[in-house]
This record gives C-alpha cells, sequence and structure tokens, in this order.
C-alpha cells in the first residue's frame, strides 16, 4: 500500500517542477501582465513633456601654499577622499546662489524653481562635483547650470580674497606692535615675508575652486527615457504576473495538473487518459458489443492494465476497486474500458458494477439491467443467471476476435445500498468471483459523495482513484486520500481523467514509468484456487 498520512495539499511551498507547469497555465495572464504594464509605461512616457538636463563640472583644489602663508595647517594628501567629497558637494549647495541665479536670469525664474531643478553630486573618487540642471527648455537648463556654478566660484573667490585681507590685517598689526629691533629679528622678518604673500594673493583673487567645464546646451532630453521606461514596465509587469499567477494557482482548488494528484494523494499515477470525444461519447455500436476507441485512447487503458499487473508481485491483484471523490470524475467510463483492456490481453475479466444509486452499466453495453448483484445478494437469482457477455468489438484490434468479458450490474435497486455492500453476502460473493475470473474490476459509487463502498475498501485486493483534471478540488480530495488512509485501503495508484489534449504530448500515455518488462497478456487463473460455492441463495445477515 502506497499511501501516507501527510495532507500534501498544505504544503507551502512550489517546488521547480510545479512552479514551470503553474508558469505553463498561467502563461495568459503573465503575457497579458507584461503587455499592459509595458504599454501603459509607453503610454506615461509619450504623454510626458520633454526634459533636459545640462552639466557644468566644477574642481576643488587643496592650495597649500595659501594656506601655509594665511598661518594654517597644510592639509596634505592623508584626509580621507569621501570625507572631502561630502565636504565639497555640502559646500557647493551652501549659500544663497539659487537666489543670485535667479536674479540674474531673470523670466519669472525664482530660488525655489531653481533649487528644484538641481542636482550636485561628486563624480567618482575625484574632487570634481558636477552641478546639473533640468528643465523643459534645454537652454535654460545650460544657463541655470552655468551661472549657478559662475556664482559659486566668485562667491569663493571673493570669500577667500576677505579672508586674506583680514589675515594681512592682522600681520600688519603685528608688525606695528614689534619694536625697531624686533623688526629686523628673524621674527619680524618672517612677518614681513607673510605680509607680502598675502598681499599679492589677496589681489590674484584666487580660490580653492575652478569651473573645470562649462555646460553645453542639451541636444537630447533626459528624460522620459522611452525605452527604458517600456523595459521597466514589462519587467514590473512581469512580475505582477508572476504574483497574480500564483495567488489564482493558491486561491484556485481545483486540481489542474496530472502531476498534482500524486501530491494530493501520495501515490503514483498510473494512467493518464487525455481528454477524448470518443471516450465521452463511448456507445457500443451494437448490442452486447464494447465501444470503439481510437488506438491511443484504447493504448492508454492497456498500459493502465499492464502496470497493475506490477503491483501484483507481493499479492495478486484480482479484485480491483475503482473509485472517484466526486461523481461526474469518468470511473464508470474508465472501469468499463479497462475491463475490455483486460479482457483484450487474454485474462477473464468481470465488470462489477455495485453503484446502486445511478447504474449506467447495462445502458452503456444495451445488456439487461438485471437481474443484478442486489438479486444475488437478496437470493433471488443464481451468480450464473445474473451473470452477462459483452463481445469486444473494434475497441482492441488486435487479438480482439471473438474475445469476451462478463458483467455483474447492479440490479433491483435496493433501499439499503451500504448494508448490502457491508453483508457477508457481498463478502462471499467477492470470493466466489476472485476465485473464478483472473480479474474483476469494480465500478463503486462516488466515495466523496456517499459512504456505501466503504466496507468494501478492505475486502479487495487493491483501489484505484480517478480524478478529473480541471475538475476535482485539491481539498475534496485531500479529504477522501486521509479516510481512506484511515480505512487502511489498499491503494494503488491513482488515475488523471480527462487531461487536455494540448497536455497529451507533455505527459504521454507512458507519463512517469519505464518497466523494462515485455507486456505480455495475464495468465490464466490458477489452479491453487478452489471456487466457493455459488453465494446466490446467500441472503443478508
Amino acid at each position: 500500500m502506497n499511501a501516507t498520512g501527510t495532507d500534501r495539499d498544505t504544503q507551502t511551498f512550489f517546488t521547480f517542477e510545479q512552479t514551470l507547469r503553474v508558469l505553463r497555465r498561467q502563461a495568459l495572464p503573465i503575457a497579458l501582465a507584461v503587455v499592459l504594464v509595458g504599454a501603459a509605461a509607453f503610454a506615461y512616457s509619450e504623454h510626458k513633456k520633454p526634459r533636459y538636463t545640462a552639466t557644468a563640472s566644477l574642481i576643488f583644489t587643496n592650495n597649500q601654499l595659501s594656506q601655509q602663508v594665511a598661518g594654517l595647517q597644510a592639509v596634505g594628501s592623508d584626509v580621507d577622499p569621501t570625507s572631502q567629497q561630502d565636504t565639497d558637494v555640502e559646500t557647493t549647495k551652501l549659500g544663497d546662489m539659487a537666489a543670485i541665479t535667479a536674479s540674474r536670469l531673470g523670466g519669472g525664474l525664482t530660488e525655489t524653481k531653481v533649487d528644484k531643478s538641481l542636482s550636485i553630486s561628486a563624480v567618482g573618487d575625484t574632487y570634481v562635483v558636477d552641478v546639473a540642471a533640468t528643465s523643459t527648455s534645454r537652454e535654460l537648463a545650460a544657463k541655470i547650470a552655468n551661472t549657478y556654478s559662475n556664482v559659486f566660484v566668485t562667491e569663493q573667490e571673493t570669500t577667500n580674497q576677505q579672508y586674506y585681507s583680514s589675515a594681512l590685517a592682522l600681520v600688519e598689526k603685528q608688525l606695528a606692535a614689534l619694536s625697531p629691533q624686533a623688526k629686523v629679528g628673524a621674527a619680524g622678518l618672517a612677518l614681513e615675508d607673510r605680509a607680502q604673500s598675502l598681499g599679492v594673493l589677496a589681489q590674484l583673487r584666487s580660490g580653492s575652486v575652478e569651473l573645470a567645464q562649462a555646460a553645453a546646451v542639451p541636444t537630447t532630453p533626459s528624460s522620459p527615457k522611452t525605452a527604458r521606461n517600456i523595459i521597466l514596465g514589462a519587467v514590473l509587469g512581469l512580475f505582477l504576473g508572476f504574483g497574480i499567477a500564483f495567488l489564482r494557482e493558491r486561491l484556485d482548488r481545483r486540481i489542474r495538473d496530472p502531476q498534482d494528484l500524486e501530491i494530493v494523494y501520495g501515490l503514483p499515477l498510473i494512467g493518464v487518459i487525455a481528454e477524448s470525444s470518443a471516450l465521452a461519447r463511448s456507445r457500443p455500436d451494437s448490442p452486447r458489443t464494447a465501444a470503439f476507441l481510437p488506438s491511443n485512447d484504447a493504448e492508454a487503458f492497456r498500459l493502465i492494465r499492464a502496470r497493475l499487473r506490477f503491483f501484483g508481485v507481493d499479492h495478486e491483484v484480482r479484485t480491483l476497486l475503482i473509485g472517484s471523490a466526486a461523481p461526474g470524475d469518468g470511473k464508470t467510463t474508465i472501469s468499463r474500458h479497462l475491463a475490455a483492456a483486460a479482457a483484450s490481453m487474454g485474462s477473464r475479466v468481470l465488470l462489477l458494477e455495485l453503484d446502486f444509486r445511478r447504474p449506467t452499466v447495462a445502458k452503456a453495453f444495451g445488456i439487461r439491467p438485471g437481474p443484478g448483484v442486489a438479486d444475488i445478494l437478496v437470493g433471488s437469482n443464481p451468480t450464473s443467471a445474473a451473470i452477462q457477455s459483452v463481445t469486444l468489438g473494434p475497441l482492441f484490434a488486435q487479438n480482439s476476435d471473438r474475445r469476451t468479458f462478463d458483467v455483474l450490474v447492479a440490479g433491483t435497486l435496493p433501499p439499503n445500498p451500504g448494508e448490502l455492500l457491508e453483508s457477508r453476502a457481498m463478502e462471499k460473493l467477492l470470493a466466489y468471483l476472485r476465485s473464478d475470473y483472473d480479474f474483476v474490476v469494480i465500478d463503486t459509487p462516488p466515495l466523496v459523495a456517499v459512504s456505501d463502498a466503504f466496507p468494501l475498501l478492505s475486502r479487495v485486493d487493491g483501489v484505484v482513484i480517478v480524478a478529473r483534471v480541471g475538475r476535482n478540488r485539491r481539498d475534496i480530495a485531500g479529504q477522501l486520500h486521509k479516510t481512506l488512509t484511515a480505512a487502511d485501503a489498499a491503494l494503488l495508484g491513482v488515475i488523471a481523467n480527462g487531461v487536455k489534449v494540448r497536455a497529451r504530448g507533455a505527459y504521454g500515455y507512458g507519463y512517469g514509468y519505464a518497466y523494462g518488462h515485455k507486456r505480455s497478456s495475464d495468465a490464466p487463473a490458477s489452479s491453487g484456487h478452489t471456487p466457493i460455492d455459488d453465494p446466490a441463495s446467500i441472503t443478508n445477515a
């Protein structure tokens, strides 16, 4: 029994394979998000007025000679460049240069507008500071950058001149305080030299910053950058699409992929039945004859039967219960075709209908609706009188001539289906059929909808769950998995039904299994089995 007690539907993270399947299923919403956000970015860029940026460059210098002449300690090369850059940038922003620039340019320009248009930043690890101005007018952008830079350089020169003049006045005062003898001494001569140097520096109007490069009138707008915005919009749309896709997956409780069945049930996937119009309308082409199926659909059921044989290594699977979580999953159709597939491979097969609430097998094959199982269990009819044969038609082209399989329909609908299936008579009927047939396929009512079939779970050799992909809900499937595990059912695997045709190439009918053995027809019934009495006379206990 390959089942675990873990609810696989409660996992938090997607595996890599699950992620790829989600992206494949949600490709349309993702693509739509990319296109819409990219188009919005394009529309925004096209409707936004172009803006131009002009940049002037200032270079700061450490004039050690000037510092020494002024009586200051010279700043050496051990100063942290990053710290010096920050100082230079902040120095460029200080003062009322924005107001002076607005006043000089006029034309309704204000200090606030100048401030908003400016961007001052350091260039790499150098002592160069860029003064960038942005405006809807390319000429105005260049004028603001150049005017601001020139005003700043002039202000720095004026500040330095005032500094040197103040230093010169202080030195001259010190000289005046010296005696005639001290003036001709070493200290006096040093003050005389410093006074002469300060006088020269004050006349030169030198500063610690110069205009390295004036701003040129820009030829192309700096914003909006349409191509960049479209790319960023597409990337944003991609991430938005991913978010929508995974949110949809979380909110969508349906089982959308065959591999999801393996996760929810914790069982191997033993068959993938593609969505097929032939399966949907499969009806007998003549009374008492199995329906026609295309070769691909027929091969899918042969593969399921072949795989089921490998579960008989430890114990022989002669009675197989086909169940599903909800009505409409196709378990009855799969039961019929699986029985036909086993018969075409040489087995002695019986299809046993135990769905007393909605029996459909008699109508599907065009055979008598009774007597059936219910009539046998209450002792109204013998088993031999209730069993009917169905001839294999063109369902399986090879080895199908004159081959048949038997059918035991539900019969008279009882008022107490659950009690009837739980009876001792039902147990003996199963044992009788198991001894007389190589393979008994049991069609049951939906396991979540009603509890009729639960007494059978421990009486059969194996249980296979059929689920319709795109319809079954993960929470209901998880609930059924827990129930079956608690009932100690001999779970063998799951069959994915109704897989979209586009996915057939992705999964294939041979999905996930590569048996190294050559397929052979089922072995005949072993002579070691001793048939028990016909339970026709057994009534409910």
